[in-house]
């Protein structure tokens, strides 16, 4: 575990230790049991609120409002094939003025640099006011048991955030170029097409499912869903498969799958456009005499938080550091913070995130002190201002 007792927590040594920690979703391998021991140490009341078999993290530094929060996850996806690597994707080696392993950038990086930025501000000027550490293991696969039960056992526990800033990577290129004021919504439609199995030479005696099914995805792709919105890009409708599991080719199919997946800005809901997809449906099947099948699931609603006070508390903390003012966007896929609008205002800002997911994963040295001194300056404005 990092030496804690230094007055100037080191956000790389963290970063680097919890790269270490095989936290493959949605092992813990030891990441939240060292940050709770470091919290802890650093006079947070630390309380774990894993759920199924998820682990998550809360711990909270005062007893008196206002109270910021942080949110992340040190859980990451597989690495693959660690002979691909340059370093060992587990190793946390630091070379070349970069920090290499799964989870350096997305986003065990944001989570040393916003819990060495807590500890070190309670530790030079305690606020007025409180601090909440919120930290999942399972952001990267479903959701259902990560920060949506952090969520419920701050409600629970009759606790809560009045704003939230979660670390995820949020700047394309250059560091302090980009914050996120909010997500698109995502939900995929699961598409089946019933017919009736036949030989291809006498296709009167078969129902073929793959027409009807073609010319309701053509119709989905061709509509416009919207010219976009106040900070929203228009909506997308993409195709991401097409199933059929036919190996003969003398053999008309009886069924047939397909998925598309929706990215919607604030003009729409899930459920608006699940209506829609259905009745294009419903139309399809009656004129090509098939059956169409439709069942939807539903990652996240679209959300903004306003531009005002806590939005511009954040943008000129980052631009102080950086000497860049950062873009508020909305683009890219989702995050936890699709739950946390719910419960307080969220906004999201962290690193460069150009190599998440990717074989050789890393992040510049330079830019984790950066990002953990841009969240000291975020809790200095903030208890500031109160």
């Amino acid at each position: 575990m990092p030496e804690t007792t230094d007055p100037a927590t080191d956000p790389v040594d963290l970063t680097a230790a919890l790269v270490r920690c095989q936290t493959v979703t949605p092992q813990e391998g030891g990441a939240l049991h060292m940050l709770g021991q470091m919290l802890g140490a650093a006079g947070f009341r630390v309380d774990r609120a894993d759920r199924n078999g998820t682990p998550n993290l809360v711990a909270r530094w005062g007893t008196e409002g206002p109270v910021l929060g942080f949110n992340g996850h040190t859980d990451v996806v597989p690495p693959g094939d660690p002979a691909a690597w340059r370093h060992d994707p587990f190793g946390g080696v630091i070379e070349g003025g970069k920090l290499w392993g799964r989870g350096s950038a997305d986003m065990k990086s944001g989570v040393a640099a916003f819990v060495a930025a807590a500890i070190d501000f309670v530790a030079a000027t305690p606020p007025k006011g409180s601090i909440v550490i919120t930290v999942t293991g399972d952001e990267e696969g479903a959701g259902t048991d990560g920060t949506v039960a952090i969520l419920e056992w701050l409600r629970d526990n009759g606790d809560r955030m009045d704003h939230c800033l979660v670390g995820e990577p949020t700047c394309p290129e250059r560091m302090g170029e980009m914050m996120k004021i909010g997500r698109r919504g995502s939900m995929t439609a699961t598409i089946t097409a019933y017919g009736k199995q036949g030989h291809t030479a006498y296709p009167e005696r078969a129902r073929n499912p793959l027409p009807g099914l073609v010319r309701l995805l053509d119709r989905l792709t061709r509509r416009t869903l919207d010219g976009g919105t106040t900070h929203f890009g228009p909506s997308t409708l993409a195709i991401t498969t097409i199933d059929v599991g036919n190996p003969a080719s003398n053999v008309i199919p009886a069924e047939a799958r397909a998925k598309v997946n929706v990215r919607f800005n604030d003009a729409h809901r899930a459920q608006s456009l699940a209506d829609w997809i259905e009745e294009e449906a419903d139309t399809v099947a009656k004129a090509a005499g098939i059956g169409l099948a439709t069942a939807f699931e539903i990652s996240g609603e679209s959300f903004v938080t306003e531009p005002g006070p806590f939005v511009e508390l954040v943008a000129r903390a980052v631009e102080a550091e950086t000497g860049v003012r950062p873009a508020p966007s909305t683009s890219g896929g989702t995050s936890d913070a699709r739950f946390i609008k719910d419960h307080c205002p969220v906004v999201e800002f962290g690193l460069v995130g150009a190599t998440m997911h990717q074989v050789d994963e890393h992040v510049e040295v330079e830019h984790i002190r950066q990002l953990k001194a841009v969240y000291g300056r975020i809790l200095g404005a903030y208890f500031a201002t109160g």
